[in-house]
């Protein structure tokens, strides 16, 4: 009997599988050894008051681990195509990220891409979580594809694979994907020019009227209006569009992400982020760059006396370049960012010096085949005026960051070997 039910069930996938005119199972497995250094100072000075004020000087916080994802992040993933005939096509995208090093993680999330679409003539629409078009300008045109401790400090600043620094970015959830779109991208045929537009639902209530709207309720109890449940929170609105072609490679981006909403206090928080990013392939060399903008504001019903929370603007620049090198590339990048917090000084008062910080990385990648790489990279952070980024990458240990000891500079290395299947 259990001999049969066996049967039956492989001859059940068999069925499935033959509906198909495609299914491919797909995935890497990237693991490293990385190790991150976090470096604070003491940068406080003597002063007329504190004549026998003693500097602490400074401390650091570092950790080794076997990692993943350094080259490539590490997925497992299924999709599939049917067609339809008449030029259409269905096809699904399951893609889940795995943590190698310690297996935790695996397919019990498709939280990497989870998709159905429909794709003819005019274009694909796509309907499910997906990359946004705006993080789509940061790894593409990075040199390490926003992996490892090489990741460009654009991505970090706004939050990937870290608390997001100064200025509050990380609270951006959908600063690289979005859950709950509908996307549609431009059909692959119009010499070298391609698109993508993004919608994705809040799924929050919505009341009417609007003073129907609930309070939130605090833990004795009581009603909190400032806690009020967000009504517009996870919205995302935005698109991609460039133009390929030969060695050139060029696209601008903007997104509009609403991060909190709330109708008693009347504020809505947003990040706006517009970026453009190209490369060029000379052969010898290929050259990266990307200018990127995301101000973090908040929007009010009825601005409060004293103009309320002011707008944070975030700006970043990156440079890198590949060179190839028999079966390896040499990978090397430059970023930057700046944070315009927005900051009124008093009269008289000494100047605001608005955060800022710098990175550089290198790496080399060995091709061992087509699917299997060595890599190493090697990454430092520089941090001025308060700002408290890292090298990026999985699981960084946190700088001593306290009325003492501020964030100043943050290293790292990659050293590991990546898999694709």
């Amino acid at each position: 009997m259990k001999k049969s039910l066996v049967a039956l069930a492989a001859l059940a996938v068999a069925g499935i599988a033959s509906a198909q005119s495609s299914v491919t199972l797909f995935g890497v497995v990237d693991a490293s050894v990385t190790g991150i250094q976090q470096r604070s100072e003491d940068q406080r000075a003597a002063t007329f008051l504190t004549p026998f004020f003693v500097n602490q000087g400074s401390v650091k916080v570092s950790r080794t681990m076997l990692n993943n994802s350094g080259y490539n992040s590490s997925r497992l993933g299924f999709r599939g195509t049917e067609d339809l005939g008449g030029g259409l096509a269905a096809s699904f995208w399951l893609e889940a990220p795995i943590t190698n090093d310690d297996g935790a993680t695996g397919v019990s999330t498709f939280a990497r891409r989870s998709t159905v679409s429909l794709s003819g003539g005019f274009g694909e629409v796509r309907l499910g979580r997906d990359y946004t078009p705006t993080f789509w300008n940061d790894t593409v045109f990075d040199p390490f594809g926003t992996n490892g401790v090489g990741t460009n400090l654009i991505s970090t600043a706004n939050g990937f694979n870290t608390a997001g620094g100064t200025g509050g970015f990380g609270g951006n959830a959908n600063y690289v994907r979005a859950s709950n779109s509908i996307g549609y991208f431009l059909p692959p045929n119009l010499g070298g020019f391609y698109g993508q537009l993004m919608y994705a639902f809040h799924e929050q209530n919505k009341y009417d009227p609007g003073t129907a709207t609930p309070p939130g309720v605090t833990a004795f109890g009581t009603l909190n209006p400032g806690a009020v449940a967000t009504t517009r929170a996870g919205r995302y609105v935005g698109g991609r569009f460039g133009y390929a072609n030969g060695p050139l490679d060029v696209a601008v981006a903007y997104g509009n992400s609403t991060t909190a909403d709330s109708f008693y206090v009347g504020t809505t928080d947003s990040v706006k982020t517009l970026n453009v990013g190209a490369s060029y392939d000379f052969g010898v060399v290929k050259l990266f760059g990307e200018v990127s903008r995301a101000k973090n504001e908040r929007d009010y019903e009825v601005t409060p006396f004293g103009g309320g929370v002011g707008d944070v603007d975030l700006n970043g620049v990156l440079v890198g370049v590949t060179v190839p090198v028999g079966a390896g590339l040499i990978r090397a990048s430059y970023s930057a960012v700046k944070y315009d917090l927005n900051v009124v000084t008093a009269p008289f008062a000494p100047a605001f010096e608005d955060p800022k910080a710098h990175k550089l990385a290198i790496g080399y990648v060995h091709n061992l085949s087509k699917r299997t790489a060595l890599y190493a990279t090697v990454a430092r952070v520089n941090n001025k005026n308060g700002a408290g980024l890292n090298v990026g990458g999985n699981n960084n240990p946190a700088y001593i960051n306290n009325a003492v000891f501020t964030p100043k500079s943050s290293t790292g290395y990659d050293i590991g070997i990546r898999h694709a299947f």
